[in-house]
């Protein structure tokens, strides 16, 4: 009778340990057990510190916006009178009210005070009432404008020496669509300085 020979290979022939029993037959010399927090796959490679990223640092969170209204409002002061005389200009220039100057004469104004000032909840408001003041300044630039061609007379002249007449001739000019152009200026000031401030 013959004696069945157990197959090539077989890892329970002949006393060898059973792996339930806790050990690895293919794992000849290997350490029983993995050190806790190594990767055995990298093999020296430094150990990243628990509590770490382990892909750098977080970038840093941005540092909340100061605000400073008194420069906020310097800023858009200074604005005011720029865009007052750019529109004045332009008025002067095509004898005509343009909407989409008075706009950007506002959010000028606006995104001046809001950007130089920061988020303080007053500056919108201050800039609502400067760009008024900008863009009625400005129409009273273009009628002066159109006065000193239309008479062949100094534009200073007419502007520092007869203000009085210039603010008659505004009031006997002034329409709807003047105050509309106010309006809209004003709105794009408040928007602005909301926009640049936050």
């Amino acid at each position: 009778m013959s004696q069945p020979v157990p197959p090539p290979g077989n890892p329970y022939a002949q006393g060898t340990p059973d792996p339930a029993a806790g050990q690895n037959p293919y794992a000849q010399g290997a350490p029983a057990q993995q050190p806790a927090g190594q990767n055995p796959f990298a093999q020296g490679a430094p150990q990243q510190p628990a509590g770490q990223n382990p892909f750098g640092a977080y970038p840093p969170a941005p540092a909340p916006r100061r605000t400073n209204i008194g420069l906020g409002i310097v800023a858009a002061v200074v604005t005011a009178l720029v865009t007052a005389g750019i529109y004045g200009a332009i008025l002067g220039g095509i004898e005509a009210e343009i909407g989409w100057a008075a706009v950007g004469v506002g959010f000028a104004v606006g995104f001046a005070a809001g950007k130089v000032g920061g988020g303080n909840p007053v500056l919108p408001v201050v800039s609502a009432l400067l760009s008024l003041g900008a863009v009625y300044l400005g129409q009273l630039v273009g009628i002066a404008v159109y006065a000193s061609k239309e008479f062949h007379v100094s534009f200073t002249d007419i502007f520092l020496d007869d203000f009085g007449g210039l603010t008659a001739a505004w009031s006997e000019g002034k329409g709807v669509m003047t105050f509309l152009f106010l309006a809209l200026g004003a709105a794009a000031a408040f928007s602005g300085a909301k926009k640049a401030g936050h």
